[in-house]
């Protein structure tokens, strides 16, 4: 089930982005990106439609997906 991100508290909203890229790994890129930004990144990919929360309620778990990946 998606969850629209503008239902969600925005102190819950930034801790479930935070859990997502934390859980994502460490960037092995040229340059680090701070968790600031990428929250930031993440947010605007929420507001333009490319991510979604999902809920699955057979997991009980809150997860972060590509809408590409949902259909």
């Amino acid at each position: 089930m998606i969850i629209p991100w503008q239902q969600i508290d925005p102190d819950t909203l930034e801790n479930l982005i935070k859990e997502f890229i934390l859980r994502e790994g460490t960037d092995y890129g040229m340059q680090e990106t701070s968790l600031e930004t990428k929250v930031k990144q993440v947010k605007a990919q929420l507001q333009a439609g490319s991510i979604a929360i999902v809920f699955s309620e057979l997991h009980e778990s809150v997860d972060i997906k590509a809408i590409n990946e949902l259909q």
